[in-house]
């Protein structure tokens, strides 16, 4: 593959440039024309621009090649990560052969099944053409509902589905599969094979050893090694995610001419010890964990008390730490580091997923909201550790691996007391700090409350004694009116003093009506915005997606449903259209919805006092709720209180108030200790048992906390009693999963790390090494890199030092020859590595590489994250892309405080999974937003001033200077003369930032070979 930008690739970017302005100049016509309705001329516009719009087209694609072609294997590896599971988890078990009992005759577990379709005889996915599949209208629940009796899917997984059958439904599942699922003697269930037995100390296998020997079997043979600057930029983002410098890849390739081994060995051990490996390989990890900072669900609350645990594991990797210890702290981290911030922190990773935090009053709605709670950490460590799919057991024995429901229960067990919630994680001698500096302050604050309390009782027993019996009754959610003697006014004030909720304000009551009626047989609602009747009042709740949310407005448009939230102070005031005869007022807080009187609904007002005016300064007082029965006998008392307190006894609280006001303000200046989401763990109240099809109403036998069964034959297992404390459960599981003799554990690790390296998995379903997951296509190699990671004590650098000084890794990713004929043949996606597989950036290099290359990367490390998104707070949250940003952003993406379910510009551009979920392996799409953004995002144009400005300040008034300038910081290396002559041409027609904006939209800098 030749990504250098050739003259013909500049000459393509001159035409691109110039069918761009020609093409802006059209659609500003284009949009005037429709503005005005002149339809006759957008028809002859729309001719016109079949001779711009059309070589456009051919200039973009042709100075653009990598947003014109999608690779095959995009489509496949969309299938494994977004439609494969989802299809396992919610089909599979009614349509596929090993179905109890096939429904409709559809199979969905091979693409023979959907396309041959089910008793209706018409295929189920109709590619291309998701609104002509059966299969997506049926989980749309626009026909049938599927799957049946179960929620409808989420609308992330109907929107993957969709974009799945948009790509043409790629499915490499080619034939019916076979009638069989996996056992015991399964091949990940096995002890790791010793790859070096009879082997002489002087002839150990390396990793070039089983690559090689592969290949051998094919007929091919490993690559031509990759010139300095390929290797030092495949290095470098391979390991830290940032691009070289330009002196940095001069040095290497002074230091490789002299000697290639010494020159690598020096650049690895580099790039281990620079603290920017931890955010790239931290990012890798908290992928696979499923690490988000919102709530998720349809409320999905910003989670700003999380980061700390991005930061634990960015830091324990940097630090080289033993992977089973981090295993170890990310189960049971509040155990093992007990009173130490930067371990206990790692238990963070069983709350860190999606958290339905609405709750439900119901016992069977809360039931199943906890299993669905306490499956998500099961699911977590399942994927992430063992990679088994142990979720799939939740409701029956796993349909294909030996995985029975008592494993997922047992699991359960261990987990039965971990709840979610912020926790104070701060040192012994931080506590005792703390609490030596507020000690005194709460000393004297409680003095101060004990003075106040025993005046206030005097008081409050005074006025207890002059509640009257009430003569009317209390009020009515429903509809309460209030008639007094006919009067003329102009302007009305509903002034509140209490709700039900709080016998001592109306502030944050709600209502939905407010009425004034007339007098006599023909009365009217004079108070309808129908009639001119204008609303004021303060609120106390806004809603920045609506602006009229929450008003007064709310309660004069004679409609139930939604309601004024009452704000400081709680008055309401009317203004009429014209002077009118009233005599009664009622208001509601009833939403139409049923008809009950309690406060389910919120606050509403309870004591009351209504005014009337002609001019809106001088008020009559007309009516009140003084003789209605009170609410509570609480606010019976309440407005007793002001009738009964005295002057000196006023003068008293308000200097114990400000007493206490001055003591708070102290208090808040004592520095606060950190609480952070790391869940809040206690021993469980209840025994965990084994549910009928998943069902926490239907429980059958009971599970005491132990080890899974389906490594019994491999490893020495573990069961605790029923009442174990929640501490030993989680230490037990997690002491088990990093055991050195779990064969799983290692292979999962040893192949992640494998698959970050070279693009695929050596098993290419990373978190799968079940009978659905892919089988190893180097099996003795991945057992290999096993071993050597127990042989380092589970350290990731000395496997990355071998990785990265093989000859497998080293190798060209292009070559001309009879190999790479013959490797095209037969492995084209080059797993096997017969060339170095070449990929494109992810979604977070991409945007740290505009940010280095322009000189603007903030290289911060640790802290709260920057948003890209505005956000905004209602009854749900919601999560606004911000069209531009600035500088206080320019931070590594690995920082930025990902939400989940929400789209940021740049970045979910570019594949940046969504958070709701594991994403082990990452989709790598092609989709023309990719182009449009790195052409017309705001970003990419802030980006492109400040790439022309650098080139100015390293070579003023020296065009030819600036050009080899660009060159060298976004591509390390300078121009060919034909390329420093086409950048020139394009220079003089359209400028130095048109050039900068082209190298920057160039193969060149987004490939990685």
């Amino acid at each position: 593959m030749n990504l250098n930008l050739s003259a013909v690739r500049a000459i393509g970017l001159i035409r691109f440039v110039r069918a761009t302005a020609c093409l802006q100049a059209v659609l500003r016509t284009g949009y005037a024309l429709l503005a005005s309705k002149q339809w006759h001329n957008w028809v002859i516009l729309s001719r016109i621009s079949r001779s711009v719009i059309t070589p456009f087209a051919i200039s973009f694609f042709f100075a653009f090649p990598a947003f014109a072609k999608t690779d095959e294997a995009d489509g496949i590896a969309f299938f494994e990560q977004k439609i494969r599971p989802v299809l396992v988890e919610h089909c599979y078990s009614c349509h596929s052969q090993k179905s109890e009992k096939l429904r409709a005759n559809l199979l969905l577990d091979s693409k023979a099944g959907w396309v041959r379709g089910g008793d209706s005889g018409s295929p189920a996915i109709v590619p291309l053409k998701p609104d002509e599949s059966p299969l997506v209208s049926s989980v749309r629940h626009l026909d049938l509902q599927m799957p049946p009796n179960k929620p409808k899917l989420s609308e992330s997984v109907i929107a993957d589905l969709v974009t799945w059958v948009r790509m043409g439904a790629p499915d490499p599942r080619d034939g019916d599969i076979e009638l069989k699922k996996a056992d015991k003697n399964w091949w990940s269930l096995q002890p790791l094979r010793n790859t070096q037995e009879g082997t002489a100390d002087t002839d150990k296998p390396t990793i070039d050893h089983f690559i090689e020997t592969r290949l051998t079997e094919m007929g091919l043979q490993i690559g031509p090694p990759a010139d300095p600057r390929t290797l030092i930029r495949r290095m470098s983002y391979d390991m830290i995610g940032l691009p070289p410098t330009p002196q940095e890849v001069t040095e290497f390739s002074l230091a490789f001419q002299i000697n290639p081994s010494t020159a690598k060995a020096d650049l690895i051990e580099r790039l281990l010890a620079s603290d920017h490996y931890g955010e790239r390989w931290g990012r890798h990890w908290l992928d696979v964990v499923r690490f988000g900072e919102s709530f998720g669900f349809e409320r999905n609350v910003i989670n700003d008390d999380i980061w700390p645990f991005r930061d634990y594991v960015i830091q324990s990797i940097n630090a080289d730490k033993p992977f089973n210890q981090f295993i170890i702290e990310h189960i049971a981290g509040d155990i093992v580091g007990k009173g130490v911030p930067e371990v206990e922190v790692g238990s963070a990773f069983l709350v860190a997923g999606p958290y339905d935090d609405v709750g439900n009053s119901d016992p069977v709605a809360a039931a199943n909201i906890r299993a669905a709670t306490l499956d998500d950490p099961i699911t977590a460590i399942g994927g992430a550790f063992l990679g088994l799919t142990i979720n799939c057991a939740r409701c029956h024995h796993h349909k294909f691996d030996p995985i029975p429901t008592e494993d997922y229960y047992r699991i359960r067990a261990a987990l039965e007391g971990v709840t979610h919630g912020r926790r104070l994680i701060a040192t012994a001698e931080q506590q005792q700090t703390r609490a030596d500096a507020l000690k005194p302050l709460n000393q004297e604050k409680a003095d101060w409350v004990a003075k106040r309390n025993e005046l206030e009782k005097t008081i409050m027993e005074r006025a207890k004694r002059l509640v009257e019996a009430p003569k009317r009754p209390k009020i009515d959610i429903v509809l309460t009116e209030e008639t007094f003697a006919p009067v003329d006014a102009r302007f009305l004030k509903f002034v509140m003093h209490a709700s039900n909720a709080n016998p001592k304000s109306a502030v944050g009551s709600k209502l939905t009506e407010f009425q004034v009626w007339t007098e006599g047989v023909d009365a009217r609602n004079i108070a309808l915005a129908s009639n001119g009747t204008v609303a004021f009042g303060e609120r106390s709740a806004t809603a920045e997606d609506f602006a009229d949310a929450y008003g007064p407005q709310l309660v004069i448009d004679g409609v139930l449903g939604e309601q004024w939230f009452v704000g400081s102070p709680a008055v309401l005031r009317l203004q009429f259209s014209k002077t009118e005869r009233i005599h009664r007022i009622a208001f509601s807080n009833d939403k139409g919805i049923q008809q009950i009187k309690d406060s389910s609904r919120g606050a509403t007002p309870t004591d009351y006092d209504v005014l009337i005016s002609m001019d809106g300064e001088s008020w009559t007082h007309v009516a009140s709720s003084a003789d209605r029965e009170p609410w509570t006998e609480s606010h019976a008392v309440e407005r007793m209180r002001s009738n009964t307190i005295s002057a000196d006894e006023n003068a008293a609280i308000a200097k114990i108030d400000s007493a206490i006001s001055a003591l708070d303000a102290k208090i808040r200046k004592v520095p606060a200790l950190p609480e952070i989401w790391v869940g809040k763990h206690e021993t469980p109240k209840v025994q965990t048992f084994v549910q009928k099809g998943g069902d926490p109403t239907k429980p059958l036998e009971p599970v005491a906390p132990s080890s899974l069964a389906v490594l019994d034959h491999v490893l020495q297992g573990y069961q605790l009693e029923t009442n174990a404390d929640q501490g030993e459960r989680r230490l037990a599981l997690a002491k088990w999963i990093a055991s050195d003799k779990n064969p799983l554990t290692v292979r999962v690790l040893a192949n992640r790390i494998w698959q970050y390296h070279f693009g695929t998995g050596i098993v290419d379903t990373p978190s799968d090494f079940g009978f659905q997951g892919s089988r190893p296509s180097h099996p003795e190699l991945l057992d290999y890199l096993a071993r050597k990671l127990l042989a380092s004590g589970w350290r990731l650098k000395n496997l990355h030092r071998e990785i990265l000084s093989s000859r497998a890794y080293a190798q060209a990713s292009n070559a001309n020859d009879a190999n790479s004929e013959l490797g095209n043949q037969l492995d084209k996606s080059s797993r096997t590595l017969w060339r170095f597989p070449p990929r494109r950036l992810g979604a977070e290099e991409v945007r740290d590489t505009l940010l280095k290359t322009t000189g603007n990367l903030d290289l911060r490390l640790g802290g709260p994250g920057f948003r890209l998104y505005k956000f905004s707070q209602n009854n749900v949250c919601t999560y606004f892309p911000l069209d531009r940003v600035g500088p206080e952003t320019y931070r590594r993406s690995v920082y930025h405080q990902n939400a989940r379910a929400s789209v940021v510009d740049v970045l979910s551009d570019f594949d940046l999974p969504d958070t709701s979920f594991a994403a082990p392996k990452r989709a790598n799409t092609t989709s023309p937003m990719q182009a449009l953004t790195m052409l017309n995002h705001s970003f990419v144009q802030e980006m492109t001033n400040s790439l022309s400005k650098r080139a100015g300040r390293d070579f003023p008034n020296d065009i030819a200077g600036q050009i080899r300038s660009v060159f060298s910081h976004l591509l390390q290396r300078i121009p060919s003369k034909t390329e420093a002559d086409a950048a020139a041409e394009l220079i003089g027609s359209y400028g130095f930032n048109a050039f900068c904006r082209a190298l920057l939209n160039s193969n060149e800098l987004i490939f990685v070979e």
